[in-house]
């Protein structure tokens, strides 16, 4: 059965350890947490420098938009989902919603893309290299059965979609 893969990157405007990223670590952890309890969530992806994390899903690599300047990563998440729905609600509610509203604070503007989305099937996890080359062909091509965005969704056959309206009861905590 397809589920759906989540693969989301951006880039610090300043050094990933600096003063003004203090915000951005310290719901780092508690997201983490939340998004490992939430509906809908099939697996994610860990860090190869994070043991005490899920595995990781390959070798972390980065879109050819990311300019190395000391820091050795940039913010990415990689993810299954059951729907797209479960994958919007998690993302756009609660404590990474709140987060999301402070990107500004620590975030470049992009002049990508900030996620992609596209239906995954099979029992190997897509791996990061997947989630860069799906993320470039959003950025490249815009949304497609390849790649696409909440706004602009497609089904596992190929057809433009929308999401289901009852999209909120796959928050953390909905009946």
């Amino acid at each position: 059965m397809a589920c759906v893969a989540l693969y989301t990157f951006g880039i610090f405007v300043r050094p990933a350890d600096a003063p003004a990223n203090d915000g951005f670590r310290e719901m780092n952890d508690p997201i983490f947490e939340i998004v490992d309890r939430a509906p809908g969530l099939i697996a994610r992806s860990g860090y190869a420098d994070e043991p005490e994390g899920p595995a990781s899903w390959g070798p972390e690599v980065y879109p050819r938009w990311y300019v190395e300047r000391g820091d050795g990563w940039s913010p990415a998440t990689l993810s299954l989902w059951e729907s797209m729905e479960a994958a919007f609600a998690f993302s756009y509610s609660g404590m990474h919603a709140e987060a999301l509203k402070r990107g500004a604070e620590w975030f470049r503007p992009p002049e990508w893309p900030p996620y992609a989305l596209w239906w995954h099937e099979g029992d190997e996890r897509p791996t990061w290299a997947d989630g860069v080359a799906r993320h470039a062909h959003l950025d490249a091509h815009g949304a497609t059965a390849q790649a696409f965005t909440f706004k602009e969704a497609f089904d596992t056959a190929g057809a433009p979609m929308r999401l289901a309206r009852d999209w909120r009861r796959h928050r953390e905590g909905a009946a």
